[in-house]
């Protein structure tokens, strides 16, 4: 029996073809997850809410042990374990919430801290659940990355502990406080924390991710370029160009500001800009000045197919003449000659390249700031199997050193470059599969890979499950980020019902 469960899971994380649909869950689980979903969804609504009202963005001005916000999350979390009658355990920057006992164990794998917000572009303050502008969801910052997902597993525990259901195993939902900033606290606690031995992620997509891609970054800043080799007098010229928010995010907003535009040059940039999918733009005169406002759609940056970069697009559409090298202009030539509109790195040497299981590399311009030491550049990567490191990095280096050959000198040039992630050994996988296609109703569901990362990679027999469907827009790192209600009910009946299956 238990020589064909491991083979059934090794198909299964490998993407094997389909044979029969999996089996359902049992009775007990299909039972609490019923009596979860019947009794706790105001409950549950709430204590998001609860959570949602908590800014837990890293602030470096503020050590994570004396910031407010992240210490009245966990004293929330303390609380809220408690009268559910779970335990808890503060480990600093990791809690676990625990039920039952045994020496075998199944973790719950989230996160309590959030990416950065923009308030201005919210309906209502990012920190307040916003039930009401947008009939059936939750909108505010956390409620899919990661504080849904950290609601709904504890309501899952409440539903199993009013079972009384004799599990065999200890269900541990850990979370954790800076997996959107640094990743060395959770690394260290590893190192003398005894993980459990199944692990199931909450931070992702279902059905079941068993793949990521690796993370990287090229980094660079166009210094001030001297008078002599930029713009003569009166010659049309850009003196400024930024964008972007954080680094994980498709930029909605970008900005430059051209010297000396004429009428003709403006109404050319606007044609461009025009045919222009998914952009909005706004030209405004201050003198001889123009400034040019592009905004377009944040996203995921792993998924840069769900976003409209504005950085990308603005430099496109300010490519109608060849400007001269000022720091702007050289910034504009390097994007579009290096990235363009594109997604894929097709401009970029010869980094491009895909994956069949995995997919391909992606390349996105995140975020521009200019300050004295010049215009800097941030480039988020994401790298499937296919290459190594060392060639895809010599081969970012050799295209960077053509550019700079044929333009201007680079400064403070760094590309970092991690691996990508396959889970080849994680025996739950066909028991997830088994509860996610009787809940949706979608049949021979089959491991995917995913451009993001996840702490999946730092736990043993680690996966992701959900809580994003397949073929939705991940909406968070964006800023709209929400969760419909139905997902929420979805996700905890789905949720309870693993957790039974796993720990039973």
């Amino acid at each position: 029996m238990r020589h064909s469960f491991l083979i059934a899971s090794l198909l299964c994380c490998l993407g094997a073809a389909a044979g029969a649909a999996p089996p359902p869950p049992g009775d007990a689980a299909l039972r609490a997850a019923a009596h979860a979903a019947a009794t706790y969804r105001t409950e549950l609504i709430n204590s998001l809410g609860k959570m949602v009202s908590f800014n837990t963005v890293a602030d470096k001005a503020i050590p994570f042990e004396r910031n407010a916000q992240h210490l009245g999350f966990k004293q929330y979390l303390k609380d809220e374990a408690e009268r559910l009658g779970l335990d808890y355990t503060d480990h600093g920057y990791v809690m676990v919430i625990g039920l039952g006992s045994g020496s075998e164990r199944v973790g719950i794998i989230t996160h309590g801290d959030i990416q950065p917000v923009d308030p201005s572009k919210w309906k209502k303050s990012p920190f307040e659940l916003d039930k009401t502008s947008e009939a059936g969801r939750l909108i505010g910052r956390g409620t899919e990355d990661d504080k849904g997902p950290i609601a709904t597993a504890m309501y899952a525990m409440k539903a199993i502990k009013d079972s009384k259901l004799a599990l065999s195993k200890r269900l541990e939902l850990y979370v954790y406080m800076a997996e959107e900033s640094d990743w060395g606290p959770l690394t260290e606690f590893l190192k003398t924390h005894q993980a459990p031995q199944v692990n199931i992620t909450l931070d992702a997509e279902y059905p079941v991710v068993t793949a990521e891609k690796g993370y990287g970054t090229i980094s660079v800043t166009v210094p001030p370029q001297a008078p002599a080799t930029a713009a003569a007098p009166g010659t049309p010229s850009l003196s400024a160009f930024g964008g972007g928010f954080f680094g994980s995010q498709i930029p909605e907003d970008a900005t430059a500001t051209i010297d000396n535009a004429t009428p003709e040059l403006e109404a050319r940039i606007r044609q461009r800009a025009t045919a222009q999918g998914g952009m909005r733009y706004t030209f405004t005169r201050q003198g001889p000045q123009l400034l040019v406002k592009a905004q377009g759609l944040a996203a995921h940056s792993s998924k840069p197919e769900d976003g409209v970069n504005a950085i990308s697009m603005l430099a496109d559409a300010l490519s109608v003449q060849a400007w001269p090298n000022t720091t702007a202009g050289a910034m504009v030539h390097f994007l579009n000659e290096l990235i363009g509109t594109g997604m894929y790195g097709d401009k970029f040497g010869a980094i491009a390249y895909r994956d069949k299981f995995m997919g391909p590399l992606t390349v996105a311009p995140t975020v521009i700031k200019q300050g004295e030491a010049g215009i800097s550049l941030h480039v988020n990567l994401r790298r499937p199997q296919g290459k190594s490191t060392e060639q895809l990095t010599r081969e970012v280096n050799a295209a960077l050193a053509q550019w700079q050959a044929q333009r201007v000198a680079l400064a403070d040039v760094k590309v970092e470059i991690t691996e990508p992630w396959l889970q080849k050994s994680a025996p739950q996988v066909p028991t997830l599969l088994s509860v996610f296609s009787y809940y949706t109703g979608i049949k021979n569901p089959r491991p995917i890979s995913i451009g993001g990362g996840t702490n999946s990679r730092l736990f043993p027999n680690a996966v992701s499950f959900g809580p994003a469907m397949p073929g939705t827009v991940y909406s968070g790192h964006s800023e709209h980020e929400f969760i419909t209600v139905k997902q929420l009910m979805l996700n905890l009946q789905m949720y309870t019902a693993v957790m039974v299956e796993l720990a039973k």
